[in-house]
């Protein structure tokens, strides 16, 4: 069975899909969820591809929101999921296409450092509002600083013109505006459309694992469906 890689956004650690990984990996689906916050896309991209790397045959690669930009440059990957994510072309950053919503920048503090982290009232409702207040609370709680100028990054790959893709808008998004993921979504090869805030894998985890569930059994059957090509040939 081919692997999972769950990327995070900005702001997000790899616990934010602790839920969603391990009911994947009770089912026994290896799930992989690298930390992110290298400093620049680029750094962040290649830590992403190191992890596909290591796996024995391509995996399913998930991105979450400037997680689409990481996942965008990436090569190997046998099928791409962008969640409420930016789907670039050449040139463009998440920035150019837009961003952060208003309700987001205005949750964002800036650091004397120059890097940013989120108020945390705020957070919620531009992130979580969907989520039931504790599981909200934990959340914000795990949201760390973001160094400047990821969001301003250019992938340099593109995968999503040559590998197939899923894109899922999540229409009552408060922090990436679905208008402009529905946009992004024309450029992949399947589009859903769930009824959620920004962060279905800690509102409702239930959809993002049935997602990852049937995608996992369709490149099951087409592997299948290849090696008995082969063996007939």
């Amino acid at each position: 069975m081919a692997a999972v890689v769950l990327v995070h956004g900005l702001y997000h650690r790899p616990e934010h899909f602790a839920v969603v990984a391990e009911r994947l990996r009770t089912a026994g689906t290896e799930v992989v969820v690298p930390e992110l916050h290298r400093g620049s896309l680029a750094a962040d991209t290649a830590a992403v591809q190191a992890v596909i790397d290591a796996l024995p045959e391509p995996p399913i690669v998930l991105g979450h929101s400037y997680g689409g930009s990481v996942i965008t440059g990436v090569h190997g990957a046998g099928h791409l999921v962008y969640l409420a994510a930016f789907v670039l072309d050449a040139g463009e950053s998440a920035a150019s296409l837009g961003g952060a919503s208003p309700q987001l920048q205005n949750a964002i503090i800036t650091e004397p450092d120059g890097s940013t982290s989120l108020h945390p009232d705020r957070a919620i409702n531009a992130l979580y509002g969907d989520c039931p207040e504790p599981i909200a609370a934990q959340a914000v709680d795990l949201l760390r600083p973001q160094a400047p100028g990821c969001g301003r990054g250019v992938p340099q790959r593109h995968a999503w013109k040559t590998t197939s893709s899923t894109y899922v808008v999540c229409a009552q998004d408060r922090a990436v505006d679905p208008d402009l993921q529905r946009r992004m979504a024309s450029r992949c090869t399947d589009v859903r459309e769930w009824q959620t805030d920004h962060s279905p894998f800690v509102g409702q985890p239930d959809l993002v694992v049935e997602l990852l569930r049937e995608l996992l059994a369709k490149s099951k059957s087409v592997r299948r469906s290849m090696s008995a090509a082969q063996q007939g040939s």
